[in-house]
């Protein structure tokens, strides 16, 4: 549940600033989306049955990874 004192909660508008930005690979952007997320990757990577640092670089690898593929769909889509 968001609570409004929580840092890592942003609003809409900025989320898609992030991300846009992240998808042009704006370090800062992709550090700050990482940031945000990282409670629950950290959770996440429990999960794996590996040891807990190369389960994060694999969940942040898929997330980067996630951002990259949906600019390409759009591209695509907009052709």
């Amino acid at each position: 549940m968001e609570t409004q004192n929580d840092p890592r909660v942003v609003p809409d508008d900025e989320f898609l600033n992030l991300l846009e930005k992240a998808k042009q690979n704006d370090p800062d952007a992709v550090l700050k989306l990482i940031d945000l997320y990282k409670g629950d990757i950290m959770r996440v990577s429990r999960y794996i049955h590996s040891p807990t640092e190369d389960a994060v670089s694999d969940i942040i690898l898929e997330f980067l990874e996630m951002i990259k593929e949906r600019e390409t769909k759009e591209q695509r889509a907009g052709e």
